[in-house]
């Protein structure tokens, strides 16, 4: 046995995950699968510089979202602007029910406190709760927030690769943040309303 064995289990165990979210922000099997292979060979070729400081999943998704972002950049793919629509009418049916006639929150949808986030970011299942809420969004609402918000690129270069104009863009970004503070709310914030399924 190497060194590196319990160091490649620990990356085998999170794998899945990598391919979810590389085969969301690539929707290309085999492209999805390169970026998490080439990630995973980077990790384990890089074992010996990992210092500890971030935690080893953390640490193998920043190398993936650079992959993917390499990936992304290389491809001048766009999608259907009107695959994009469907999406958006069954998350726009979610999102009437927040606000009254008047646009202002409902009673039930209105913020609640989140006690201390910073505090909430540090525990581990708080991300397996916005994982969940994640994987409920639509996939071209969570492709385009993840682009941005995740993977870091400018607005302009995710209307750019999406085939969209930053108005869209930006709606889209919104009614994903939205549905992203509902479900946390009832999955993490909110003790009395916890449920298995966060959404």
């Amino acid at each position: 046995m190497t060194a590196a064995t319990p160091f490649a289990s620990t990356l085998a165990a999170f794998r899945p995950k990598l391919l979810r979210f590389a085969r969301l922000q690539l929707r290309d099997a085999a492209a999805a699968e390169d970026a998490v292979q080439d990630a995973l060979l980077a990790a384990l070729s890089g074992a010996h510089q990992y210092a500890g400081r971030a935690e080893v999943q953390g640490w193998v998704f920043g190398i993936l979202k650079h992959k993917i972002v390499d990936t992304i950049r290389q491809q001048n793919r766009s999608i259907n602007a009107s695959a994009l629509g469907a999406d958006d009418e069954a998350l726009d049916q979610t999102l009437e029910a927040l606000f009254d006639a008047h646009g202002h929150w409902t009673l039930s949808a209105r913020p609640q406190g989140w006690g201390d986030p910073q505090a909430a970011l540090r525990q581990h299942e708080f991300w397996d709760v916005f994982d969940a809420c994640l994987n409920h969004l639509p996939e071209h609402t969570a492709r385009v927030f993840m682009m941005r918000e995740f993977l870091e690129f400018e607005t302009s270069e995710v209307c750019q690769q999406l085939g969209i104009t930053a108005n869209h863009c930006h709606v889209i970004l919104h009614r994903a943040r939205l549905a992203l503070r509902s479900c946390l709310e009832r999955g993490w914030f909110a003790p009395d309303i916890k449920e298995d399924t966060p959404c």
